[in-house]
């Protein structure tokens, strides 16, 4: 059965005008109770996204405690979270996004940034930046800058190279001082 919204599944009896004229209002009243009733008991059955903190973590089951609930809950680990970011929120007692269905075991689905980290940690096996004009890495007074004609400047007040195997500099013209 599909309704005028175009949801299937099984709908109330809509009356029209004349047959609603004919029904005593405490028919009617319980008629849009039973309405309401199924409609609510629908929308619970719906996963929420909830945030929740990381606690624990055993192979892909995770242990949280949901915002607002002390008590540590086992919930499932998405396929598709990667295992290493939940041991670095755990490390650094992070929170997650969890769907919860009521009645269901809990899913981590994600990771959630709540501050910015002092430590910016990449591990990849290929790493690339792009800059279409420049690259700039800078420390204190210290830096690297990759320009996009090609020009390469490091800065420093010391500067140090040092290899384990032949170090070897090419230029067309080298000059020092």
């Amino acid at each position: 059965m599909t309704s005028s919204d175009g949801r299937r599944g099984s709908l109330p009896i809509v009356l029209d005008a004349t047959e609603a004229s004919e029904v005593e209002p405490s028919a009617s009243a319980l008629l849009d109770e039973v309405v309401y009733s199924a409609r609510r008991s629908e929308a619970e059955s719906f996963a929420a996204i909830r945030t929740a903190r990381l606690v624990g973590l055993e192979g892909r089951d995770a242990f949280i405690a949901f915002r607002g609930a002390g008590q540590r809950v086992r919930a499932w680990v998405a396929p598709e979270v990667e295992l290493g970011l939940l041991d670095d929120a755990l490390a650094a007692g992070g929170m997650v996004l969890v769907e919860h269905v009521p009645g269901e075991v809990p899913m981590v689905a994600g990771v959630l940034q709540t501050r910015r980290p002092e430590v910016l940690k990449f591990e990849a096996d290929s790493i690339e930046l792009h800059g279409r004009k420049e690259i700039l890495l800078r420390s204190g007074k210290s830096g690297l800058r990759l320009k996009s004609d090609g020009d390469v400047e490091v800065m420093g007040s010391r500067i140090s190279a040092v290899s384990r195997g032949l170090f070897r500099i090419v230029g067309r013209v080298l000059r020092l001082n």
